[in-house]
């Protein structure tokens, strides 16, 4: 009977991307499972039954003859035991998107000023300010807005957090609004391809900060500021600024403008071409 158990075991791991991840995800001790699987040990009444429910399996099938468990398994293609819970699945897409969009990122880690047209407040740009950081190989970032409602009143914060990856040499940056948790956005950035990086371009789209809740696309540029900031004095500067304001470089202003040409079908993002 452990033969055919520990055939079975084998037969339900080769649906699974490894032995490690039926581990992980059982939190069964390896060394231990490698015991059922060598059939030198049968599992416990109850670590038996976590197993087989794991599977999606009976526990007087998972002991039938190896031959016959096979054939079971594959004619039952509604409950295939590669079929893993969805919240593992988004997990799965995840890391492996985090994996393969991560080369050539380093380069953009720190702290940003992000400028585009205020999607609530017509007229005006808003200053943010973006940081991106590694941790244990993934890239992060939040998005920190700073709106005042009147002058005079205390300022309110808005944050986003969300991955960065880079994928055929362009930076999507994906996040949410952390606290009322109502919106997504999505930024699209060009890189930069000088020695010394400087200023970012390409898209947002999000909505819009009021009643209206507007889906908008902008353009956006990102201003780069260092690795090490200081970070009050740098969100003191963010919030709603007049396009003419003093000391904002009139390049920026066209950079983040949404015209578009009469021969554009699309809103397109625009190459920065200033300093």
């Amino acid at each position: 009977m452990n033969e055919d158990f520990a055939q079975n075991l084998r037969l339900l791991c080769s649906y699974h991307k490894s032995i490690a991840e039926v581990c992980r995800r059982l939190e069964i001790n390896r060394p231990q499972f490698n015991r059922y699987l060598s059939g030198r040990y049968k599992p416990s009444a109850n670590t038996l039954r976590r197993l087989c429910d794991f599977f999606g399996v009976e526990v007087h099938e998972i002991l039938l003859p190896h031959d016959q468990f096979q054939r079971l398994v594959q004619v039952r293609p509604g409950q295939h035991p590669s079929t893993a819970p969805a919240s593992d699945l988004i997990s799965e897409h995840v890391d492996h998107l985090c994996r393969i969009g991560k080369s050539g990122l380093d380069r953009y880690l720190g702290h940003y000023f992000e400028y585009y047209l205020s999607m609530s407040t017509p007229g005006k740009l808003i200053r943010t300010l973006v940081s991106i950081e590694e941790h244990d190989g993934r890239y992060l970032f939040q998005r920190t807005e700073r709106m005042q409602p009147e002058p005079g009143q205390p300022a309110c914060h808005n944050r986003y957090q969300g991955v960065v990856v880079m994928l055929s040499d362009r930076l999507f940056l994906s996040d949410y609004e952390t606290l009322n948790r109502h919106e997504l956005t999505q930024t699209i950035l060009f890189p930069s391809f000088r020695n010394r990086l400087t200023r970012l371009t390409g898209l947002r789209i999000g909505v819009s900060d009021n009643s209206e809740r507007m889906p908008c696309c902008t353009r956006v540029l990102y201003e780069y500021l260092g690795t090490h900031i200081r970070v009050r004095k740098a969100l003191a500067m963010c919030g709603l600024i007049e396009p003419n304001s003093e000391g904002l470089d009139p390049a920026i202003v066209a950079a983040v403008s949404n015209t578009m040409r009469e021969d554009e079908i699309h809103f397109r993002a625009r190459h920065h071409t200033g300093r």
